[in-house]
């Protein structure tokens, strides 16, 4: 059986491909989902996909699916920067966590600059667009099946 993780997508990036596409694109989330998917497939894994624009609801997600799957993939969008909640949830479930985000966060404003799940993460990759979540995908699988 295939690896299973969590795909979790922060605040706002319901708004992908209308929201600032010079920043982040115009592929919209349900593309972003579908191609993930489709990677998921060739790679043996199995994805359970969640977004939300609300921090509790991203933290009842992480305690509840976050212990039965092997590993989880998230861009946490502005939670990123702010939320030590969704941090503590993160390490609570003791899996091994990719950071994703589709913009280079570091040639962005400063606020932007300070992660609270950075090092907590595997690895961190950002900056190429949708392709973030397909590298980090592959990263994770990558990084769980040298676990065995």
């Amino acid at each position: 059986m295939g690896k299973k993780i969590l795909v979790l997508h922060g605040p706002n990036l319901n708004l992908l491909g209308e929201r600032e596409p010079e920043i982040y694109g115009k592929m919209t989330l349900a593309q972003i989902d579908e191609m993930l998917r489709g990677e998921a497939k060739k790679l043996g894994a199995e994805l359970t996909i969640f977004q939300s624009n609300h921090e509790g609801e991203i933290v009842d997600q992480i305690q509840k699916q976050g212990k039965p799957h092997d590993g989880i993939l998230i861009n946490a969008a502005s939670l990123t920067h702010t939320s030590i909640a969704v941090r503590d949830a993160l390490v609570f479930t003791g899996k091994p966590v990719v950071e994703v985000h589709l913009s280079n966060v570091m040639k962005r404003e400063e606020f932007r600059h300070h992660s609270f799940l950075s090092d907590i993460a595997v690895g961190v990759i950002m900056g190429f667009g949708p392709a973030s979540y397909r590298l980090g995908l592959e990263a994770l699988v990558e990084t769980l099946s040298a676990k065995r």
